[in-house]
């Protein structure tokens, strides 16, 4: 789910932010000050939901809604503000939510549950690479067998989608060539385990190699790359329970 949040306030538009995230954590979230730079931003990144405050200098909310609307009549426009008297102005919007502040995680939650117009499904994988690798399917954690398959996967997202030998993997996850039975069992437990999620079309194999299929995940890191935001930040870590993740966070570093 993409989703915008306008507020000219700064710490109105902090509070709304920390509520979306909190109902939406895998949700790439933006936030604006000024209704002109929402309006920029839009035509090159269509979004599900936009949070909009009311009363703004220059483009009201109002009047940014209509911009909106016209660009894409299928946006859900939640009007979040202060003032009870542009109900009427939302109603002729089709507007799918207005909510009143303060704004609370349970206001924002409840209108995110009953959206008017329905967001696209979103990749049933999602990984976030930014602080720890952390993976969810449905919404909640993958569980594996073995911690250590876990962290075959975390490398396999590093690489990008590149086919990984079987002695790549063992020398990076190892550091020594005596554990190929050990590697067998870790690759069993990820083909199996999603599998046995219907996700396993997440992973690409030939013979001895193994490799992440880029298209099929939700992925903080990737998003990075591609210029785009998630709502897990990236604030120099990068999945910091490995220490072979260290070239690789090196390298966003430099790119920061």
């Amino acid at each position: 789910m993409k989703i915008i949040a306008l507020d000219d306030e700064e710490l109105a538009l902090e509070g709304l932010m920390d509520a979306i995230r909190a109902c939406a954590p895998h949700a790439e979230l933006h936030g604006f000050s000024y209704a002109e730079d929402v309006l920029e931003f839009i035509e090159a990144h269509p979004c599900d939901v936009v949070f909009l405050d009311v009363e703004m200098a220059g483009l009201n909310g109002v009047e940014l809604a209509e911009q909106l609307k016209l660009r894409n009549p299928d946006v859900n426009i939640i009007f979040a503000t202060g003032f009870s008297r542009y109900q009427g102005s939302a109603f002729d919007l089709h507007a799918s939510g207005y909510l009143m502040k303060p704004i609370t995680v349970e206001k924002v939650k409840k209108e995110l549950a009953n959206l008017r117009r329905p967001v696209p499904e979103e990749k049933r994988m999602q990984v976030w690479c930014f602080g720890n690798f952390e993976v969810w399917l449905d919404g909640a954690p993958l569980k594996f067998k073995y911690s250590k398959t876990k962290e075959l996967l975390a490398y396999l997202v590093d690489r990008k989608g590149a086919l990984c030998t079987n002695g790549e993997i063992i020398a990076t996850l190892f550091g020594d060539d005596n554990h190929e039975a050990y590697l067998r069992s870790l690759r069993k437990d990820l083909l199996d385990t999603l599998e046995a999620a219907g996700c396993a079309d997440v992973i690409t194999q030939q013979r001895s190699r193994l490799g992440i299929v880029p298209q099929a995940i939700r992925c903080d890191y990737y998003d990075w790359c591609a210029g785009k935001r998630m709502g897990n930040p990236y604030l120099g870590e990068y999945m910091a329970q490995y220490s072979w993740s260290e070239y690789t966070n090196a390298a966003l570093q430099q790119m920061t």
